[in-house]
């Protein structure tokens, strides 16, 4: 189960999910639905009645859980019945003090090795990153104001400016 299922971190962990084999459950909006679909996972419209339409369509009960929205996801994992060991948040750290869920993120993924794995994945097309939005490097108050609407599929591109030093001469 991963909620923000078509955001920027969900996206990627419901096609690596499915890499694995695992049935993957995606919350998100319905506009998200076909995209997640084309990518093999489950979606689930989030909002009122989501714990009802989640056990319809995992009707043996939930895994594991990935949290990438906050919200009270962490909180629905456990009431569905979800291992506070097999439930992981990137966002929602006080529902991690009151259960003892996972905060496995970033800094466990950001060494040259998984990232070399991860492009090698996205060049041979076996995944794919969606880009929502780039923004030049000095409209980052704009990427975040568009980030801040938790409503991307995929991820929001900062692009640096082209630095005047590359055309500078050296010498005479």
């Amino acid at each position: 189960m991963v909620s923000g299922a078509a955001g920027g971190v969900g996206s990627l962990a419901g096609q690596l999910g499915r890499r694995t084999g695992a049935t993957v459950i995606g919350l998100a909006g319905k506009a998200n639905h076909d995209w997640l679909q084309s990518k093999g996972v489950l979606p689930v419209t989030y909002g009122d009645g989501v714990a009802d339409r989640i056990k319809e369509a995992a009707p043996n009960g939930v895994d594991a859980f990935l949290d990438t929205y906050g919200g009270g996801y962490v909180d629905l994992a456990i009431d569905l019945g979800v291992e506070p060991s097999r439930i992981n948040t990137i966002i929602d750290f006080d529902a991690v003090a009151r259960h003892g869920v996972l905060t496995i993120g970033n800094a466990e993924g950001s060494n040259a090795q998984v990232m070399a794995e991860f492009a090698a994945l996205v060049a041979a097309g076996d995944i794919e990153m969606p880009i929502a939005a780039t923004f030049p490097l000095d409209e980052v108050r704009a990427a975040y104001a568009e980030l801040e609407q938790r409503h991307t599929r995929g991820k929001i591109v900062l692009i640096p400016a082209r630095a005047a030093a590359d055309h500078v001469q050296v010498g005479g």
